[in-house]
């Protein structure tokens, strides 16, 4: 095992070529010589990699079309099940390995800082190697070509404070020896990806203890890793960032679905209301068995707008959650938005939703109530009270800032929405509101959430359907189910 360390010092660098060269050639070296045991010295590791193939596979859905960036043995590229998977690797004797354990994935021999690649993918990443790159910033650039609007990149590396420790689990056996490398930073990283016009989506810190100790590395690394304080000292760190987005591809049709139940006063205001969004739009009501008139009322409005493509559907089960469900299923617009039939939330600040979805500044749009001075009984003491906690909640499990969960409006694209719902039973039916079901889904599928500050007023007719200590409750009892779907997992 010693002569894998002592590999890492070559020959001084042949005359005639650049220092960045002769440094790719002392790691290209390095990692061939280490092929032959990287298995041997994974295992060894065995704790550290689990962990990293457990937060990949969270990451990243199956089925997609993936690249890896230093693939080494490939095993990463593998868990992740794409259905077309490319690994690339520096390192000859790593790529001939990875291509005979896994003859299904593609490895190609070649320097990502001078790739040249003719297709694209939805998923790039880079594992624990940026340190190895002579210019980062060039090289996420670079990986541009190979990215649609929708890509995710998802770059994850080692903590700083954790040098020490690495440096003497190589020397104990315990750790594959490593060349010279760059230390980054999680705020290194994002500058980096910031500077090649990518966009961070969300960052996470995992593992405490990477070695298997029973009950010991199991408590730390599910619930210290992710507290205040102890969060700064993990091992890994990830970054998920996606392209900056351009102008819109062209004007995008819209569905605003409204749920509603008893909100016969405020049908006519909400039709008359709705500006024009983009190109065809209809507007689609989804009733959860009224009895004061308002499937009435939205009938005859619907004849006496004809050119407002008023549509009615009729809840099958309970809950905001069903009707929103049911509306986006029937929904045919690009663009698919949630409109409360209360109006607290003004229907003309919808084209801030629109401008904000349609531009790429952001993929799932959150409207926040929590900005603005509200109307006189907008919102009572206990509900405010409630939804800040909860913001602070969520934005901890979801690793983006978000002060508003319970918002009604929202805004996606229909195509995000349907791959959120497809992987529904990853958290299962368990939100009547339907605002977790959609903000946990969307945390899953990496979409970048932007918040719509908005000016919330009072109801004009009707009486609130929620039940504050009711679902409080439940609100409570689903952010611990979030902690462990999308933290402890």
């Amino acid at each position: 095992m010693g002569s894998a360390r002592d590999s890492s010092h070559d020959s001084a660098p042949t005359r005639g070529i650049s220092q960045a060269d002769a440094k790719k050639q002392a790691i290209r070296n390095h990692f061939d010589s280490c092929a032959r045991w990287r298995a041997e010295w994974e295992e060894r590791a065995r704790g550290y990699y689990d962990d990293q193939i457990r937060y990949f596979r969270f990451l990243v859905p199956e089925g997609l079309r993936v690249l890896e960036i230093g693939a080494g043995l490939g095993n990463l590229l593998a868990a992740v099940n794409p259905v077309r998977g490319v690994g690339i690797e520096l390192s000859t004797q790593m790529a001939k390995r990875a291509a005979r354990r896994h003859p299904k994935l593609e490895f190609r021999v070649d320097d990502v800082e001078t790739l040249e690649i003719d297709e694209t993918f939805d998923v790039i990443i880079l594992a624990d190697v940026v340190g190895y790159l002579h210019d980062v910033e060039a090289t996420l650039r670079r990986l541009h070509q190979a990215c649609t609007p929708e890509t995710r990149i998802i770059v994850s590396y080692y903590n700083y404070l954790w040098e020490p420790i690495l440096r003497l689990g190589e020397r104990l056996g315990m750790k594959m020896p490593q060349p010279e490398l760059s230390w980054l930073s999680p705020a290194d990283i994002v500058n980096l990806l910031h500077l090649a016009d990518f966009d961070v989506v969300k960052t996470e810190r995992r593992l405490l203890v990477p070695i298997h100790v029973p009950l010991v590395s199991s408590f730390f690394n599910k619930f210290l890793a992710y507290l205040p304080g102890f969060r700064a000292l993990c091992l890994c760190h990830y970054v998920v960032a996606r392209p900056r987005l351009r102008e819109p591809e062209r004007p995008y049709s819209t569905t605003i679905v409204i749920p509603c139940r008893n909100e016969r006063g405020n049908i006519g205001a909400a039709i008359e209301r709705i500006p024009r969004l983009g190109g065809r739009q209809e507007i689609l009501f989804v009733d959860g068995h009224s009895t004061d008139g308002t499937q009435h009322e939205i009938r005859r409005a619907k004849a006496y707008y004809p050119e407002k493509n008023i549509k009615l559907l009729v809840q099958d089960g309970k809950g905001k959650g069903d009707a929103v469900r049911k509306g986006f299923a029937q929904a045919t617009g690009d663009i698919l938005m949630i409109l409360d039939a209360d109006l607290t939330v003004p229907p003309e600040d919808l084209p801030k939703f629109y401008d904000a979805i349609a531009s790429g500044k952001g993929e799932f749009i959150n409207g926040c109530r929590l900005v603005y001075p509200m109307e006189s009984q907008a919102m009572r003491t206990l509900n405010l009270i409630g939804n800040k906690f909860f913001s602070l909640a969520f934005s901890w499990l979801l690793n983006q800032q978000i002060k508003d969960t319970l918002c009604g409006t929202k805004v996606l694209f229909r195509r995000d929405y349907e791959r959120l719902a497809a992987n529904r039973d990853y958290f299962g039916d368990f939100d009547p509101f339907g605002d977790f079901d959609l903000l946990f889904g969307a945390s899953k599928l990496n979409l970048h959430i932007v918040e719509i500050p908005i000016r919330y007023q009072a109801r004009a007719y009707g009486r609130t359907n929620i039940q504050r200590f009711a679902h409080g409750w439940l609100l409570l009892k689903m952010t611990v189910y979030g902690f462990f779907r999308l933290k402890a997992v």
